[in-house]
């Protein structure tokens, strides 16, 4: 309905491609808010950058290395590299995003590509830490969960996605990813446009940012 309502636009309206960054701490909802998000607008009209992508590759490291190392802090991440492929889709040409294997820490040889389209979509936990991918955002969302619902998601995606335990998941929230979601992810919120409360429909949320991509647009939804 969103779409029949707002497709409609002159050919003479500036629809040059946007880039929104969606962030929040780990489990808080992204994927599910980028997928609803694609969903609702034109087929091919959205290209999706996941911040988990790009880990540094540690695959020099002897693999007991790599276990103790630091993932939750903004160092473990090429924000520069992910900047660079914002621009070249910006400047309408595809990008090779990298492909990180999370069971050994290391990047695969392959890649996946992504093709330039109307709207960017950056995600991740830690993209709003960076002053060079901010300043590429025309609009920003910030997902505020609690942290015991996001522990709980935590868990429950990494022993079925990551074959984890449990406990090392607990442990590893204590240890680095609720100390590091204090310090870089949730005062970033304050960086946000938009700041979406733990509980509100999502179905809600998305009608709104089509609506805004809409008025952005001058009336009209991306096209591919």
């Amino acid at each position: 309905m969103l779409r029949a309502m707002l497709a409609a636009a002159s050919s003479s309206v500036d629809r040059g491609p946007r880039v929104w960054g969606i962030c929040g701490g780990t489990g808080s909802g992204k994927s599910t808010l980028v997928a609803l998000l694609e969903a609702a607008l034109p087929l091919g009209a959205v290209s999706v950058l996941h911040f988990d992508a790009y880990y540094r590759d540690m695959a020099h490291l002897p693999a007991t290395t790599r276990a103790g190392l630091n993932f939750d802090h903004p160092d473990s991440l090429e924000a520069g590299l992910l900047a660079d492929q914002i621009d070249a889709l910006l400047a309408g040409r595809s990008v090779q995003m990298p492909v990180y294997d999370f069971s050994t820490h290391a990047r695969l040889p392959r890649t996946d590509r992504v093709e330039p389209s109307g709207l960017i979509i950056v995600e991740g936990i830690l993209i709003f830490a960076f002053p060079e991918l901010r300043a590429r955002f025309s609009h920003s969302v910030f997902l505020d969960v609690p942290e015991q619902v996001r522990l709980e998601r935590r868990i429950a995606r990494d022993m079925v996605a990551r074959g984890r335990t449990e406990e090392s998941v607990r442990r590893q929230f204590a240890a680095t990813v609720g100390p590091m979601h204090r310090e870089f992810v949730q005062p970033t919120a304050a960086l946000a446009s938009q700041v979406v409360a733990y509980g509100t429909d999502f179905d809600d949320v998305v009608a709104g940012l089509v609506v805004r991509l809409a008025a952005m647009n001058k009336g009209a939804l991306p096209t591919p």
